[in-house]
């Protein structure tokens, strides 16, 4: 079975502290097959659950940033909003939705340093 990382934090909380699946279903109000898709990264970690698992498990600061991190690269959805966005800034953004499965590592690469302003621009034209 594959986790998410955010799977195998919480799969090493519930052992730390001698629970089962189930308990921690339990304690945030969802179904065992919910949290599981979730552990599996076939879910997004819903926000909620983030205050009640730093409560329930009194994670301390160190383990806090672990929690986080783990959501975020577990993250298998990403949601835009377009409200205040100029017709380009849409226009890209759906382009890069429809093309995202076709983009290989190098052209990853270049997107990302285009967008964190570390791009020379070369190869790119006007």
């Amino acid at each position: 079975m594959s986790y998410s990382k955010f799977g195998e934090f919480l799969r090493q909380q519930r052992i730390r502290h001698h629970e089962v699946m189930g308990d921690t279903a339990k304690m945030l109000g969802v179904s065992v097959p919910f949290l599981s898709a979730v552990e599996n990264g076939k879910k997004n970690v819903p926000k909620a659950w983030i205050n009640k698992l730093i409560a329930h498990y009194q994670l301390n600061s160190d383990q806090q940033v672990d929690l986080n991190q783990a959501i975020e690269e577990s993250k298998t959805q990403l949601k835009l909003n377009l409200v205040s966005s100029t017709d380009s800034q849409k226009q890209a953004a759906f382009t890069f939705a429809r093309s995202f499965d076709n983009i290989d590592e190098e052209t990853a690469a270049k997107i990302i340093k285009l967008l964190e302003g570390k791009s020379d621009n070369s190869g790119l034209s006007d």
